[in-house]
């Protein structure tokens, strides 16, 4: 067999009009050999014959197994075979034929009609947010994207519980200035788990008139619109940028998503803000009531007059102490109310653990125990105790028997 070097040489000499029997002379090769290099248009290829390998026989009891349980670990089919060589062996001819028994799950084009739906999805910036105790911490961002426009809104919340779910796309939706027809969610807990939704999701998509669609697992192509964009975002938003606080973060997010949403789509050949108007047009209205969304408890207000948030304590008007109290938030602050009048305000904080207090609370809370510790006046044994007998025997009805001067 020729190289590959002297069959190009050949081939050149020969198209050169060099004479083939001096070609095979020169070169000192046979004249078939020359024959046989112009008569191939493939360079020599040395290839080696088939020969049976170890793992042929074990192929069908293999593919037998595969067929009924795909995702069976190579070190049990090994053993289930009984396959005594080289394990690293068995597990690459099986990962060659595994992919050829999954089961099949074709994905529908799907088409996005205008003002029909909404992807909802949780984006976590992988960047720690400096927080109000000088932590930092990796915060989550609640995204929308409208799925026929692909006009995106999101705001960074401090949690992934269902008030703060709830707060965030109220507040998004406000913003798109119309509700989808559907909210399209994954399995986030926060909304919901199996058959039911969270506590308070109902009342809100309710008070919305709208339908919170929660997707059932390995289905990432229904949602696969907002999945792509935090994808971007990670590309696009995040390089080089640096963040004082959440709220530093929401007001940069917010200017650069009015540049995302001006540039073209390469899937809808358009801008998202071009088809805005036509989008939110086909969705219904803001409801003209707000749902009501947020932090909402009732407690009795105890000696240390302070409330649990979350996670962090706020302080509350040590007069309210023994009482219940209704205690409200949102995502930017926290109010206490005793019978509709406010007793307690202060700014939320992100943060975890965090203690909250208002100066003019502790001012009050100290006279208040300054008066408790007074000592009481002392009371007069005999004053006030003394009572006419003729009062009992009047309570008893015996005064009906009796002459005067009688007792009874």
């Amino acid at each position: 067999m020729i190289s590959v070097e002297d069959w190009a040489l050949i081939r050149r000499m020969v198209a050169d009009g060099v004479p083939r029997r001096q070609v095979a002379r020169d070169l000192g090769i046979g004249r078939s050999t020359v024959e046989r290099a112009l008569a191939s248009d493939l360079p020599p290829k040395y290839e080696r014959a088939a020969v049976p390998s170890s793992f042929a026989p074990f192929e069908p009891l293999v593919r037998q197994l595969l067929i009924a349980t795909p995702d069976m670990p190579a070190t049990v089919i090994a053993e289930r075979v009984g396959w005594t060589g080289s394990i690293s062996w068995f597990r690459e001819h099986v990962r060659r034929l595994r992919p050829q028994h999954w089961p099949v799950d074709p994905s529908d084009r799907l088409t996005w009609l205008a003002g029909d739906a909404a992807q909802c999805d949780l984006w976590f910036p992988p960047k720690k947010i400096p927080l109000e105790d000088g932590s930092a911490s990796l915060l989550p961002v609640m995204v929308i994207t409208a799925a026929h426009s692909r006009f995106m809104v999101g705001a960074m919340i401090p949690t992934r519980h269902t008030a703060d779910l709830l707060l965030g796309m109220w507040e998004l939706l406000q913003r798109l200035g119309a509700v989808p027809r559907r909210l399209i969610w994954d399995n986030e807990s926060g909304i919901g788990r199996g058959k039911r939704h969270a506590e308070g999701v109902g009342a809100f998509t309710g008070t919305l008139a709208t339908t919170l669609q929660r997707l059932k697992p390995y289905d990432p192509e229904s949602k696969g619109i907002v999945e792509r964009r935090n994808g971007f975002f990670e590309t696009s938003f995040m390089p080089g940028r640096d963040f004082e606080s959440p709220a530093d973060f929401n007001t940069q997010f917010a200017d650069w998503l009015v540049i995302a949403n001006s540039r073209v789509v390469r899937t809808i050949k358009t801008k998202p803000l071009d088809l805005l108007d036509a989008d939110r047009a086909a969705m219904l209205p803001l409801p003209p009531v707000a749902p009501a969304v947020g932090w909402v408890n009732r407690v009795r207000l105890g000696r240390d007059y302070y409330i649990r948030l979350d996670s962090s304590d706020y302080s509350v008007d040590p007069a309210m102490i023994g009482r219940f109290v209704d205690v409200s938030a949102d995502l930017s602050r926290v109010e206490v109310r005793h019978q509709g009048r406010l007793v307690a305000g202060h700014d939320r904080v992100w943060a975890r653990g965090m203690t909250i207090t208002d100066p003019a609370h502790v001012a009050a809370a100290k006279v208040l125990r300054e008066q408790f510790q007074q000592p009481r006046p002392a009371i007069d044994p005999g004053e006030g105790l003394a009572r006419d007998l003729a009062d009992y025997d009047r309570a008893f009805g015996l005064t009906d028997n009796l002459t005067d001067g009688q007792v009874a």
